[in-house]
């Protein structure tokens, strides 16, 4: 029962994010997660046209 009542102490004491800090903050992931798929995406393909070339 101790640990339900500071569970919800917890909850409360708790500060969360707004809908537009969490809409920003997901924006931002996103994004972050696009630009390194575009950059692995181009080395990839770099590095086996380097390799195409030599072999």
């Amino acid at each position: 029962m101790k640990f339900i009542k500071s569970v919800f102490k917890t909850m409360k004491d708790t500060t969360w994010p707004t809908k537009k800090e969490a809409t920003s903050d997901t924006a931002t992931v996103i994004s972050t997660a696009v630009m390194f798929a575009i950059f692995f995406a181009v080395v990839d393909f770099l590095v086996q046209w380097v390799v195409s070339f030599v072999a």
